[in-house]
């Protein structure tokens, strides 16, 4: 794939592509593996962190447009900027009520998930002064120690049922611990005391499973499947093969290259001397990309289907690698090198930087052009520039 031919992207030194096809496919997939056992299950999109790296104000609405009617992300900010271009659909904000945020919460029309009674009685509170009822969201900790109501919490709402009076309970959720590891008796753990929450709590649709929690079967389904990174293209089967459809691509362009004779060192520090005589290609990226300085000497890039070894530190705007191997002709200052892509995964960088593939697609530059294509409606190569989101200025 080349670089698309706009100015932007000529100006460039990476371009970054994703496809809103392979991210809505894996959403059909998710949805429908809910739905295997015959019940109506419905599945969400988790937005947050920018949609994992992708652009949540792009993706969220091509979502929206595949049939996916509820989303959540983490904090309020996020949730209003995704409001600008969901306009009608609910948006759930996973870290609950910042204290003096309830007008912003009202004003914008998001669900906080309430994590504590503290956060509870301010949104009832709330729901007094607006004179009018109020969504909500509760969420109970069975294990992760993190956010949600604990055990003595929620018992005082399964005996207090008082405390909601205003609210809407739009939906109560939990959130699995290790629901990548199917023989975890964790998981089993966390979903009888969920079971028993929500025996005690009859009425609201209720949501437990993750991205991984899919795969762990129909007991973990509930109302609503609540997938996050495997819409990105994340293995949520870690060490089984991925079901979930590849979704972006990195490429890097080629700024210049160099020979260099044997026992010659490259780049800071001289972390790498070379054993021959070799070419070196300097590549337009770095660490305030995103591409981790840990990967010095551990990892490789792919062009003209060579695996070519990192090699030196990672720069703060540049990279080396060793194209001794490739054709010249492959490697001149212009071309293209595959950083991210079908034959190297975020899953697989991940394990190079000794890290998981969230952090990898996280951690993706704003620097780099970003280009979408749909992979299910564009031709092929078809790129766009990302679109301004619906209502911008022209």
């Amino acid at each position: 794939m080349s670089f698309p031919a706009d100015e932007s992207a000529r100006r460039a030194g990476a371009i970054l592509t994703i496809d809103l096809g392979a991210i809505a496919a894996n959403w059909r997939g998710l949805r429908d593996a809910g739905r295997a056992a015959g019940r109506p299950v419905d599945c969400a999109a988790v937005l947050k962190a920018d949609a994992y790296g992708t652009g949540a104000t792009v993706v969220g609405p091509r979502l929206a447009a595949e049939g996916c009617r509820q989303f959540f992300v983490a904090h309020i900010d996020e949730g209003i900027a995704l409001r600008r271009v969901l306009p009608e659909h609910p948006i759930y904000v996973l870290n609950g009520l910042l204290a003096g945020t309830e007008p912003d919460f009202v004003q914008h029309g998001l669900t906080p998930v309430l994590n504590h009674l503290g956060q509870l009685n301010a949104w009832r509170a709330a729901a007094q002064r607006y004179e009018r009822p109020l969504d909500a969201v509760v969420h109970l900790d069975t294990g992760m120690h993190r956010l949600g109501f604990g055990a003595e919490d929620a018992q005082v709402l399964i005996n207090e049922r008082g405390r909601l009076r205003g609210l809407r309970l739009a939906l109560i959720i939990s959130h699995l611990v290790a629901s990548e590891e199917p023989a975890n008796p964790v998981n089993g753990e966390q979903l009888s005391r969920f079971r028993n929450f929500v025996r005690a709590m009859p009425g609201a649709p209720t949501s437990l499973a993750n991205s991984s929690g899919i795969f762990l079967g129909p007991d973990y389904h509930f109302d609503l499947l609540r997938p996050g990174a495997a819409l990105y293209g994340i293995n949520p089967l870690p060490g089984r093969g991925n079901p979930m459809l590849s979704v972006l691509t990195l490429q890097a362009r080629i700024l210049q290259t160099r020979r260099i004779d044997a026992f010659q060192t490259v780049g800071y520090g001289g972390a790498w001397r070379s054993a021959r005589q070799s070419r070196i290609a300097t590549i337009a990226l770095g660490y305030a990309d995103g591409y981790f300085r840990n990967l010095v000497n551990r990892t490789h890039v792919h062009i003209a289907g060579y695996n070519v070894p990192v090699v030196g530190r990672i720069s703060m705007d540049l990279v080396t690698i060793d194209v001794t191997d490739v054709p010249e002709a492959a490697c001149q200052a212009g071309a293209t090198v595959e950083v991210l892509g079908p034959h190297l995964t975020p899953d697989d960088l991940a394990d190079h930087a000794r890290t998981n593939a969230y952090e990898v697609m996280t951690a993706l530059g704003r620097r780099y052009h970003r280009a979408y294509v749909d992979g299910y409606a564009d031709e092929p190569g078809d790129e766009q520039d990302e679109p301004d989101p619906p209502g911008a200025a022209a």
